[in-house]
């Protein structure tokens, strides 16, 4: 089977609410990739780009949906057309020949060739990946910065619908963040699992630790990225007993092997974009937990393609010990939540997945095992 073309389809799907950060990232259009076959196959990606979004100090930058569809029509389609897709380990490092970075372009590229060899062998991704280590992925419900006692009621509705894990976006006011940890705990009570993401959003080491100090009487599980860079998380490490998670200082294998290095954190969230797609998002988990941290798959509110490729990831990686902050994929009048998870009102494939206990199940058919609905996809299409 050989790679003919590629196509690119700029989406933009309506939310259920804003959901809000310290980064105010205000665009919502990602790119969904069609890869084309001899064999008459037809793969699908997704680029779940976020220009406003990067690594500590300018080590790695954004992308926007405009970016992605020309990094792919001028650069990646051309360097890989012609090639076997089943050759995951070639194809990245003829991307990388061709141009260097652009990590979410490279994702959507690497997720259907992922989907193009399992419709292929009739096997789902996971299997391309290894195999399955878990079938229900458990799923964290993240609330964006809001007032506290609106975060409250929404973490109330969320468990009344199975879930587990609360996550709180912090990082603008710490007073508004400590009063929306306590409101929230008392709303869930003690036994749901309370995080916090910030951002980078303390401004120092110093400052993140008297923050943090303060929110573990209410006994968070973790903190997600509280300041800025490896060496500050190494500091704010060695003060707090609190773990701390990784996201926007760990976009590479060679990342996690620092944060193991210094004891800089806990956890390290996964994407399949930020290191380039399925192929390198394995590799990454490997190192790990060959490290001893654990991981989850922490995605940017992907649609139901890109989210699909989040459960295979979450579904085969032996690192992922944490609930992950993923969507649950609903359509306009059916889906398996009204508040749980759920970031979009609609979405571009038939089928939601299936959505038990608060958990996702990682989908068993061949590929990614998802079909488009055309007519929403047309619905949702945005001009390049």
């Amino acid at each position: 089977m050989k790679i003919t073309s590629v196509e690119t389809i700029a989406v933009s799907l309506p939310m259920r609410r804003p959901h809000l950060s310290a980064v105010q990232a205000a665009e919502r259009v990602f790119i969904i990739l069609r890869l084309h076959t001899d064999a008459g196959l037809v793969g699908l990606g997704e680029a779940t780009v976020l220009k406003e979004w990067g690594g500590p100090h300018m080590t790695y930058y954004g992308e926007s949906y405009k970016t992605v569809a020309l990094v792919v029509s001028a650069y990646l389609a051309p360097a890989l057309v012609g090639e076997d897709p089943s050759q995951f380990q070639v194809l990245h490092k003829k991307m990388d020949r061709a141009i260097k970075g652009y990590p979410y372009a490279k994702a959507a590229l690497d997720i259907a060739c992922y989907d193009a060899v399992g419709k292929a062998l009739g096997v789902p991704a996971s299997t391309l990946l290894g195999g399955l280590v878990r079938r229900r992925i458990p799923i964290t419900h993240s609330i964006g910065i809001m007032p506290p006692e609106k975060a409250a009621a929404e973490a109330q509705e969320a468990v009344g619908e199975g879930i587990a894990t609360i996550k709180l976006k912090v990082g603008l006011d710490p007073r508004r963040d400590l009063e929306t940890v306590r409101q929230v705990r008392k709303a869930v009570g003690p036994e749901i699992a309370i995080t916090v993401d910030v951002n980078q959003g303390y401004p120092s080491p110093r400052e993140a630790v008297r923050i943090l100090q303060e929110m573990l009487e209410h006994n968070i599980l973790f903190a997600e990225q509280p300041v800025e860079g490896i060496d500050a998380m190494a500091e704010v490490s060695r003060e707090l007993s609190l773990p701390l998670m990784h996201d926007e200082s760990a976009w590479t294998a060679q990342d996690v092997l620092r944060i193991i290095k210094l004891r800089a954190g806990d956890i390290i969230s996964l994407y399949t974009t930020k290191p380039g797609g399925l192929w390198p998002a394995h590799q990454m988990a490997a190192v790990v937990e060959a490290g001893g941290l654990a991981a989850n798959v922490n995605g940017s509110g992907e649609t139901g393609v890109g989210n699909a490729a989040n459960l295979h990831l979450a579904g085969s990686a032996g690192a992922v010990r944490h609930a992950c902050v993923i969507p649950i994929t609903s359509l306009e009048g059916k889906g398996p939540t009204k508040i749980a998870a759920r970031v979009y009102l609609d979405d571009i494939i038939r089928e939601p997945f299936k959505y038990e206990e608060g958990c996702l199940l990682v989908p068993e058919g061949p590929g990614l095992g998802i079909s488009l609905d055309e007519e929403k996809l047309a619905k949702y299409r945005v001009a390049v």
